[in-house]
């Protein structure tokens, strides 16, 4: 588990440089190229390498170990470091909009030779950072391979606009790709933000039904019924539980470690690694159940 969170904390690393650097590469290509495409997304490339340098940040402190203050740990703080990379790309994807919109109304002639060059470029460099973001469960690693993906499609949209206005002459076209592709973006970073807000409004994690859970831990020898059950997720991938059980009145106290080990890993199956059992032999009464 050290050595996965190890890896994102350097790819996340790794995605930083490579925007920042390749950013300030960009201002130069938009200058020479006249084009708002790659001059739009070297302003977006900073504001992105401001996010994702946060999301490094916080994704270091969120795995620091819990303490009396925050008994969880810094879990949330990864959820706080995704939200945050979403809502500057949500931002920045509005204001390539808005250029390009501009830029629609009165086309300027862009430099062909130019734009292939930093597309390729583009495309080779940050379709690396992307892969190198792409296999993560962790809403901020998520989040940075979101930016990573749209620079990827950004880069695409370059390389396809370069040549059609090759062969066609017609510079509305780059415009109308950086439209395109801050749409497409924009909607999976909303989807994002939400994912986040689900984290952190505590709802049951969209991988657990609560019914089948519940039925999976009636059908463990001795237990009567399950009641009072919670679950929710810190970070978007660690989920915990609490749940009160009731048994059959012949399980001895001597068995009650048996059998709340047996409920336990039945959770593990679903994906719950933390778990607070509680045993009775009573329904209890509603006033302190919880």
């Amino acid at each position: 588990m050290h050595e996965h969170h190890h890896h994102e904390h350097e790819n996340i690393k790794l995605a930083f440089f490579l925007n920042l650097g390749f950013s300030l590469f960009e201002f130069i290509g938009g200058i020479v190229t006249n084009s708002v495409a790659i001059y739009s997304d070297a302003i977006h490339d900073l504001g992105d390498s401001l996010a994702i340098g946060i999301s490094y940040f916080l994704e270091k402190i969120s795995h620091k170990k819990a303490n009396k203050k925050l008994t969880y740990g810094y879990k949330r703080y990864s959820v706080l470091g995704a939200f945050l990379t979403s809502m500057i790309l949500i931002l920045g994807s509005c204001f390539v909009l808005f250029h390009a919109v501009k830029r629609i109304f009165n086309p300027t002639e862009v430099q062909f030779t130019g734009m292939l060059l930093f597309s390729i470029f583009g495309i080779l460099i940050n379709g690396f950072a992307a892969y190198k973001t792409s296999r993560s469960i962790n809403l901020n690693e998520k989040s940075v391979n979101l930016h990573m993906l749209e620079d990827v499609l950004g880069w695409i949209a370059v390389l396809i606009g370069s040549l059609l206005i090759k062969i066609t002459g017609w510079n509305v076209i780059d415009p109308i790709l950086s439209i395109i592709i801050s749409l497409i973006i924009g909607v999976k970073a909303i989807q994002n933000v939400i994912g986040v807000i689900q984290v952190m409004v505590e709802s049951v994690p969209p991988s657990i039904d609560i019914e089948l859970l519940e039925k999976k831990i009636e059908s463990v020898n001795k237990v009567v019924g399950v009641h009072h059950v919670h679950v929710w997720s810190l970070d978007g991938e660690n989920s915990f539980l609490t749940m009160h059980v009731l048994m059959e009145k012949s399980v001895t106290k001597e068995k009650y470690g048996a059998l709340k080990l047996e409920i336990k890993e039945k959770l593990k199956e679903e994906g719950i690694m933390h778990s607070t059992i509680e045993l009775e032999y009573d329904l209890c009464k509603e006033e302190i159940c919880g």
